[in-house]
């Protein structure tokens, strides 16, 4: 009897760490996706509160939450780089595709984004913040675009885009790839992490692990006092920088093209979709 319980408790916790690997592959995956928040991720499967606790006070968090942070890590790793292998490959040979397959997952992840940010109520100020938001981003950017700005990779860069990583596990919603792609940044830096150069991941990582130290606790305190104005505020930026990345142009230069990315298209918001499902049906076990 007591032998069968210590390989059933056994067997559970092996599921256990499974599943935070999965959750920690998943959320990894999120952060590298266009327009997916890790962050956002980290909400749905219910370890975002341990995970901001490890940024904001590691000793602590480590002590409360090793069992569920560890395989968080380790599966956040390899879903983080695999990925960026797969991505480098696909916006190199098959940029406009590809694109469009991301503005999908984007648009398909849109209607959880926005339930997420009406969890604690909802008031006309925080969608006025959607509407503010939305309209400086895409003026900002689409002028980015009409100037044509061109920006070489180099080590100041990758250290912003290490912030940007860090921002969008901090804050829900805030995908890194929003801002990267209209400066011409997130190509490379996607492929240099696939390679594992250390010239995109030192500064990548310098520049993640400042913004860690300095808007952890900052972010947190915001989001627990005005948590719906912050979420509405972020789903007005994913929005207006979803609609900038969309190549339209790619629309009219053939039949074929245009019916290729409108699959494309379909395709994200299918499996964004169903994601969306699967992230409400998983159970998080207590630890």
């Amino acid at each position: 009897m007591n032998q069968k319980k210590k390989n059933h408790g056994t067997k559970g916790q092996t599921s256990f760490l499974l599943l935070h690997f999965l959750q920690g592959a998943l959320i990894g995956l999120g952060a590298v996706l266009p327009g997916i928040s890790g962050g956002v991720l980290s909400v749905v499967f219910g370890v975002y509160q341990p995970i901001m606790e490890l940024l904001s006070h590691p000793r602590s968090a480590m002590k409360r939450y090793y069992r569920m942070l560890i395989p968080l890590m380790l599966g956040g790793g390899f879903g983080f780089v695999v990925v960026a292998r797969i991505l480098g490959f696909l916006l190199t040979r098959y940029p406009d595709p590809s694109v469009c397959l991301f503005v999908g997952l984007i648009g398909g992840m849109l209607p959880s984004l926005f339930r997420e940010a009406g969890k604690k109520g909802r008031k006309k100020s925080d969608l006025l913040m959607t509407v503010v938001c939305f309209g400086m981003v895409l003026i900002l950017l689409t002028l980015l675009q009409i100037i044509q700005v061109t920006i070489a990779p180099s080590f100041g860069w990758y250290l912003f885009c290490g912030f940007c990583i860090a921002l969008s596990v901090i804050a829900p919603g805030m995908s890194f790839s929003t801002l990267l792609m209209p400066l011409g940044l997130y190509t490379p830096l996607v492929d240099g992490i696939g390679k594992l150069d250390m010239a995109v991941l030192i500064p990548a990582g310098i520049g993640a692990l400042l913004t860690v130290l300095l808007l952890a606790r900052a972010v947190t305190v915001l989001m627990e006092h005005h948590y719906a104005m912050v979420f509405h505020g972020i789903v007005g930026i994913v929005m207006a920088a979803t609609l900038v990345i969309i190549p339209f142009r790619s629309f009219t230069v053939s039949t074929f093209s245009c019916v290729n990315n409108l699959l494309c298209l379909a395709v994200g918001i299918v499996a964004a979709l169903l994601l969306d499902q699967f992230n409400q049906r998983i159970e998080v076990p207590e630890d």
